[in-house]
């Protein structure tokens, strides 16, 4: 059955409860870090940079590739949303396309063959993976791992989903016309993050620095440059 716009709480009522992490929720032994998929969502039409921000060179690495390197290891596969590239397999198209970021997130829910996936922007470069391996010991008991920005913003595209029951969520969602991560968010048990839990993490300050404009791109390659374990 499809979600109708007036059966959702609207996502300007949305409210952010930030549990804080106890001995329940990180249980390593729970959740098999293997056992999960990784999406790097690369659909986006780059328009206020003006060329294809997934191709940008930093520390002479495509912000794609490095993004990938980070997350093979700790996910079993490690896939693309985006554009269909007859020479890569690991490209996956957006089943509704044109349809932003919440559907990017259900292409990678629809292709993943594992309970959880991680999705990660390709414009977020600094993401690491002790914060992946963070977001997954924090999963128990919930259906959605998402961690909160230093400015108290959600940040819904370096995220933890469980497919089942996100997907079906979904697709009832963007059905009904809904278009943002959050609307998903508001109707699965999500697990909010606290910038509080990450900030002892290495280079933490860095995990959320999104390259949207030249302007971006430039402060990153300065940041990449002046701390050589961010190369």
């Amino acid at each position: 059955m499809l979600v109708k716009a007036g059966e959702l709480r609207s996502p300007l009522v949305l409210r952010l409860r930030v549990v804080t992490c106890g001995p329940e929720d990180t249980d390593p032994e729970h959740f098999i870090m293997h056992d999960i998929e990784a999406f790097i969502l690369a659909g986006g039409a780059s328009r206020r940079m003006g060329t294809d921000k997934s191709q940008l060179l930093l520390g002479d690495v495509p912000l794609i590739q490095r993004i990938k390197n980070t997350l093979a290891g700790v996910a079993k596969r490690v896939a693309v949303v985006g554009p269909i590239d007859r020479d890569d397999p690991n490209v996956v198209p957006d089943v509704y396309p044109q349809w932003g970021a919440l559907g990017g997130i259900h292409g990678a829910l629809a292709a993943c063959r594992s309970e959880w996936t991680i999705v990660v922007a390709c414009d977020l470069p600094f993401v690491t993976s002790e914060l992946v391996t963070q977001l997954v010991n924090l999963q128990n008991r919930h259906e959605a791992v998402v961690p909160i920005q230093p400015d108290g913003v959600p940040q819904p595209l370096c995220a933890l989903y469980r497919v089942d029951p996100c997907l079906p969520r979904a697709v009832e969602l963007i059905e009904a016309g809904y278009r943002r991560p959050l609307d998903l968010l508001e109707v699965v048990r999500t697990r909010w993050v606290g910038f509080s839990e990450l900030s002892d993490l290495e280079n933490s300050a860095n995990f959320f620095v999104n390259i949207n404009t030249p302007e971006d791109y430039y402060e990153a390659t300065q940041m990449a440059s002046a701390h050589k374990d961010l190369s």
